[in-house]
């Protein structure tokens, strides 16, 4: 069975921020995050080569780091949904939908 990534990534980011935000507890949050990652990062090394599967993990760390600022911004809320759609779409288009 094939786990679409790009749910995974998306999910994760905001089920992350969401866990953190609304317990008070950051790590959790991290927990969330660390494991929508771990799985991710599993199925694109699965579908993909070695660096595609490296620049994937970074995207999906960068747009972790990068809605911190962003919410600065835009609102937390919104900087949330862009990085997950961004992250989303990169995972879509670079390892879910391949055959």
């Amino acid at each position: 069975m094939r786990i679409p990534t790009s749910l995974v990534t998306a999910a994760s980011l905001v089920g992350g921020w969401q866990a953190a935000r609304r317990t008070g507890v950051r790590p959790l949050g991290g927990v969330v995050l660390a494991a929508g990652g771990a799985v991710a990062a599993r199925e694109w090394s699965r579908r993909t080569t070695p660096a595609t599967t490296a620049a994937l993990v970074a995207t999906y760390l960068g747009a972790f780091g990068l809605s911190h600022p962003l919410a600065k911004r835009i609102g937390a809320w919104p900087s949330v949904l862009v990085v997950a759609a961004v992250t989303a779409g990169a995972s879509y288009v670079v390892a879910d939908r391949r055959p």
